[in-house]
């Protein structure tokens, strides 16, 4: 019994030190972001300064919503295409090439997925803009969706398709009525997360995107920022997309539990 308690009590410190050393800069980088002073590690008293500061710049409003337009348009897109795709790929017999194929966009690193994407704008001569990058996020985005989805869909019963039709229903009737409704909470997970990964991704957006800051996102604006030194500012804007993508992203894997236990 004794040797359990210690295994329990080094089990609990060395996932306490885990912990630390995962979030103890994020938290670090929060608490400065209401740091009164100019200076970026120094404490000298607490202030919504900088926050007041963000919401008055027309450059980071401008990025901002240069950066919702992305997320939503490329969630959009990608969650129907993506829960099309799952939804295809499930009615056929497994194949490993064919997952292999669909998650590829999951694993490349993204500085190659970038040059690819660029080229393949270069090539065909597209102009470069929000419409790049939007569609640069799809291309990634989409294999996230599927994967999520087809998580909803190991668990799909089609007996109800084959019943609705059974009863008079046409195929779309059938899809919005029955199909669409059960899997919904795999697709809303699954945009939940692409949202999140279209909201806070940088390299991809950085090579697709024009010049000017017609196409400049919320994180390319911190990254030009952040050629400089880091501020209160940079800080406060981090700790917002922190905050946003982890409440994203912790509705995304509540959702896709659910989906699971059902």
């Amino acid at each position: 019994m004794a040797r359990a308690a210690v295994a329990q009590r080094a089990l609990g410190l060395h996932l306490a030190l885990t912990y630390a050393f995962l979030y103890g800069p994020i938290l670090v980088l929060m608490i400065l972001s209401f740091n009164r002073a100019g200076l970026p590690t120094a404490w000298t008293g607490f202030s919504f300064d900088w926050y007041v500061t963000l919401a008055g710049s027309p450059e980071i409003l401008a990025a901002a919503l240069n950066t919702i337009v992305v997320a939503v348009v490329s969630t959009v897109i990608a969650t129907t295409l993506g829960t099309l795709l799952a939804l295809g790929v499930e009615r056929r017999r497994q194949s490993n090439a064919v997952d292999a194929l669909l998650f590829a966009p999951m694993i490349i690193p993204d500085i190659v997925l970038a040059i690819a994407l660029l080229s393949f704008f270069t090539l065909l001569e597209v102009t470069l803009g929000l419409h790049s990058i939007i569609l640069s996020h799809v291309v990634f985005n989409i294999a996230f969706v599927c994967a999520v989805v087809r998580t909803r869909l190991k668990h799909f019963d089609y007996a109800i398709i084959e019943a609705s039709i059974d009863l008079g229903a046409d195929r779309f009737t059938t899809f919005r009525r029955v199909t669409l409704p059960v899997i919904f909470p795999g697709v809303l997970a699954g945009a939940l997360l692409a949202f999140t990964l279209s909201f806070d991704e940088f390299i991809i957006a950085f090579f697709t995107a024009g010049a000017g800051a017609s196409s400049t996102t919320l994180p390319m604006r911190i990254y030009s920022m952040i050629r400089f030194g880091v501020t209160p500012e940079i800080n406060a804007m981090a700790t917002i997309i922190m905050l946003i993508s982890f409440t994203l992203v912790f509705f995304s894997q509540r959702l896709n539990r659910g989906a699971t236990v059902d």
